[in-house]
């Protein structure tokens, strides 16, 4: 019996070399180009740099809300500032009040050709004692 050994062929030694190239390219590529490669990690650092921005703002934004809360503690709270509230609210005015009409969408006073008052029955007397 004979036995034959065969020689590696050459086109095998070259396809296995081509592949670990290609694969080693690859790896190149994606440590540059990649999600997570040089490029990737300064549009990262960018990113960071916004968010920290954006946190700092949305942290002063919910200071001012908890301040507001603040100033409605039951301890604390302002007998001015919630009758200020509350007529705003209620649109109430009382006796002493001056009453100035604005419009909604400019914020400017509303100017009228006819002088308006309490007395003309333009608007109705507020009851003393209501508040």
């Amino acid at each position: 019996m004979s036995t034959r050994l065969r020689r590696p062929s050459i086109w095998r030694q070259l396809a296995v070399t081509a592949a670990l190239l290609a694969f080693q390219g690859y790896l190149g590529y994606s440590a540059l180009a990649g999600n997570f490669g040089i490029e990737g990690r300064r549009v990262m650092l960018g990113q960071i740099e916004e968010l920290k921005v954006q946190s700092g703002a949305l942290g002063a934004e919910i200071g001012g809300y908890r301040h507001r809360v603040d100033l409605f503690d039951p301890k604390a709270l302002d007998p001015d500032l919630l009758t200020e509230r509350a007529r705003a609210l209620l649109s109430m005015a009382q006796i002493g009040d001056m009453v100035i009409m604005t419009d909604p969408l400019t914020g400017k006073p509303i100017t009228s050709s006819q002088a308006s008052s309490t007395k003309t029955e333009a608007m109705p007397e507020i009851e003393v004692g209501i508040d």
